[in-house]
């Protein structure tokens, strides 16, 4: 298969195919790819040598397997050079994927590669191969001091290869694929370290800074100039930060991280680099779909429980990137993601990349055709809705509505089953949690239809009810709120036959005897608004409320006359056997009976 710089395979030169040129086996399981070699009379104006017999830049590539003028070197880990192409013209093989030793990484590191501008146009394909390999080696940033040229050098060479791919088109061809992904794999592909949320009793994610990457540099501010390859390489807006990255972890990083940026490695940059690659028009996702594939999907979803912000931002942009582009992985993306989900819900209860991965699927959700597929609401009752149960549920709660109030929005019928999953999973003991739900109720009620709205309505009553004479102060403020709601208003007056009996006693016994100022004038708002809007029901509901306290009054009344008669006849005991009044002995013991008020 045959490589034009900057032009598609399928191109012919001279009027003729390029040949796939037949060469040995390399060290790597990669095959050598034939690249056009410039015109001859481009070649014969390269000098064979420089000032005092070195080689030009770019002249030489072959001590790294690169091409040289008379064809490929034995450099390490590419491939043998074959005889074609000798004196400069012919086709040019592609090297093969290196060894990542430490004799090779000595190898790739002895001298930098030259600049893009010091290579001829037809020979920058190839050169953009081999920093590519030499980015596909990684260091160990737990030490700063150790292999400090080599980070920096790599540093750099990332830069090169971010500005190279922002230059134009004709950069990321199917014969650079492998290298491409290659190189991002050895990169960003890791062992995640422990995390701290793990000790759920002692971490407050809200109060505790973030635990930020040690190989992640210092963010580069929009417009400021990086040192690439000798040349001042001005980072354009958005090429490194994209719209929505701050600096707001930058000033408060940990000792291991602040170190100067030219000696971290630049994990942000091979980032960046990847998000080049899939957005850009020369990725054809029928190809790059082998080597983008179903495997490379999941590792980075394994990268979203990364405790740095930054990289779960840049991971967040790219999934939903890639899921756009390649729509062969579309189902496989959402079951992926819906499998985190379980073993969050069932099993962990941990994951620091939830609210990132809502976000994504609350982008997905918007797009979905109607009517909805019973695979989708399959997910929403199956995944999403009990995404509401973990104690952690205020980390990713404003993204979890979004998704959910999107299914309703679609589809008002939801709107039953969101309701009666959101009463299932109400909390008894936490009350930031309940405020939480409250905000989404009102939520979801917004989108509710009548019919739905009158399937639910019992169930829905009874727990407002509960929640209004909460003994916390902001959930019976939060569900007094709701009465602010028109659309809400709307429907409790169309069926206020129902709801003002269930809700008539908390609102009472609120106006009557709550603490809190707020909720004693919230609740006299509510119970005026439901006598202006049914004044003879409201009579009903109030003779009907006196009637029931007036027997609650009775039935304490019947109780304490009942203990009253269990103490005196105890007391005749004592009496009779010989005890001190109000004693009662059993043997050894002599202890003095309680009286207990039923409340």
């Amino acid at each position: 298969m045959a490589v034009v710089p900057g032009r598609s395979l399928k191109a012919k030169v001279a009027g003729k195919k390029v040949a796939k040129e037949e060469v040995p086996a390399s060290t790597s399981s990669s095959k050598a790819v034939a690249i056009s070699a410039p015109p001859s009379n481009t070649s014969s104006k390269q000098p064979s040598s420089g000032p005092g017999g070195a080689p030009p830049p770019g002249a030489n590539l072959a001590a790294r397997g690169g091409p040289s003028a008379g064809g490929l070197g034995a450099g390490p880990g590419g491939a043998q050079g074959g005889a074609a192409g000798q004196g400069g013209g012919g086709a040019r093989e592609k090297p093969g994927l290196p060894v990542l030793t430490e004799a090779s990484m000595r190898s790739y590191f002895a001298e930098p590669l030259p600049s893009f501008r010091d290579v001829p146009p037809a020979e920058k394909q190839l050169l953009f191969v081999q920093k590519l390999h030499l980015c596909s080696f990684s260091f160990d940033f737990s030490d700063p001091s150790k292999t400090v040229r080599e980070k920096e050098l790599k540093r750099q060479t990332l830069l090169e290869l971010v500005d190279y791919a922002n230059s134009g088109q004709g950069k990321f061809t199917e014969a650079v694929s492998e290298d491409i992904v290659f190189m991002l794999s050895q990169n960003l592909f890791r062992t995640l370290p422990p995390s701290r949320s793990h000790d759920v009793d002692n971490f407050d994610p809200e109060e505790e800074e973030p635990l930020l990457e040690p190989a992640w540099p210092h963010l580069q501010p929009r417009g400021s100039v990086a040192v690439a390859g000798g040349a001042a390489v001005v980072m354009r807006a958005g090429a490194v930060a994209l719209p929505g990255r701050g600096n707001g972890h930058a000033g408060r990083q940990p000792a291991a991280t602040r170190a100067d940026s030219s000696r971290s490695s630049a994990l942000m940059i091979v980032y960046e680099f990847l998000l080049r690659y899939v957005v850009s028009n020369d990725t054809d996702a029928k190809v790059a779909k082998k080597y983008v594939d179903q495997g490379f999907v999941l590792r980075l979803l394994e990268l979203f429980d990364s405790e740095d912000p930054r990289e779960r931002d840049y991971l967040k942009t790219i999934l939903h990137r890639i899921y756009g582009k390649f729509m062969v992985h579309r189902p496989f993306i959402r079951k992926a993601i819906n499998n985190v989900f379980y073993r969050f819900i069932f099993e962990t209860e941990h994951h620091n990349g939830i609210a990132e991965l809502l976000e994504i699927l609350g982008s997905i959700i918007n797009g979905f055709a109607l009517p909805l597929k019973e695979e989708h609401k399959a997910f929403l009752v199956r995944a999403l809705m009990p995404l509401h149960k973990p104690k952690c549920v205020a980390m990713y709660h404003q993204q979890l509505a979004y998704c959910v109030t999107q299914f309703v929005e679609k589809d008002p019928k939801l709107a039953d089953p969101v309701l009666r999953q959101l009463l299932k999973f109400w909390p008894v003991t936490n009350s930031q949690k309940e405020v939480l739900l409250l905000g989404e109720l009102e939520e979801v009620l917004e989108l509710t239809q009548p019919a739905e709205f009158q399937r639910v309505l019992v169930p829905l009553f009874r727990q407002l009810a509960r929640c209004l004479t909460s003994a916390h102060f902001q959930v019976a403020e939060r569900s007094l709120f709701l009465w602010n709601n028109e659309y809400i208003v709307s429907l409790v007056a169309q069926f206020r036959h129902d709801v003002l009996p269930m809700v008539f006693g908390p609102l009472q016994d609120n106006a009557d005897n709550h603490w809190n100022p707020a909720v004693h004038g919230l609740s006299l708002n509510v119970r005026k608004m439901f006598q202006e809007l049914d004044e003879q029901l409201f009579e009903e509901c109030r003779q009907q409320w006196e009637e029931e306290q007036q027997h609650q009054r009775l039935l304490e009344e019947q109780r304490r006359r009942r203990w009253a008669d269990v103490a005196q006849e105890a007391t005749k005991s004592a009496t009779a056997r010989g005890l001190p009044n109000g004693a009662i002995g059993n043997g050894s013991e002599t202890y003095t009976p309680l009286l207990i008020r039923s409340q």
